[in-house]
């Protein structure tokens, strides 16, 4: 039998799980303008973020097949948003990837349009709203840990 806390904790879940998917979706709908997907800008960010990282490594952290990452990263590389670069890798006889300076911009362009866009959306709530949007932002992000 659950307690209280435990039925507030799902009625809350089920109140906020779908308003979270409504704004990811329309967040991803973004980067349509740079006719690039949102996968290809997460993929960017998880570059950057640990440059010299492997094909495969990078299909373990984001679940995939190594076989399907490889394909991505071959359409990153045409783009001319990575390179390769046998020296990044730790192990000097595996690849590693980074992200070229086109990339970053890419990547910095849509967080911009991204955040532009909700901060319309956000100015155009009532005070008491977006107090409280900002009193959430701490639980939101432990959420995600």
């Amino acid at each position: 039998m659950q307690d209280l806390s435990s039925n507030d904790a799902i009625e809350l879940a089920a109140q906020l799980r779908p308003a979270i998917l409504r704004l990811n979706r329309l967040l991803r709908r973004e980067t349509q303008a740079f006719d690039v997907s949102p996968l290809m800008v997460m993929l960017l960010s998880a570059i950057d973020k640990e440059p010299g990282i492997g094909v495969n490594d990078l299909a373990n952290r984001e679940n995939m097949r190594a076989a399907t990452m490889s394909n991505h990263v071959k359409q990153l590389e045409a783009a001319g948003y990575i390179q390769r670069d046998q020296t990044l890798h730790a192990d000097r006889r595996r690849v590693g990837l980074a992200v070229t300076p086109q990339g970053r911009k890419l990547v910095a362009d849509v967080r911009k349009r991204r955040t532009d866009w909700l901060a319309g959306r956000i100015a155009k709530l009532e005070p008491d709203s977006r107090a409280a949007l900002g009193a959430a932002v701490e639980a939101l992000r432990r959420l995600g840990e």
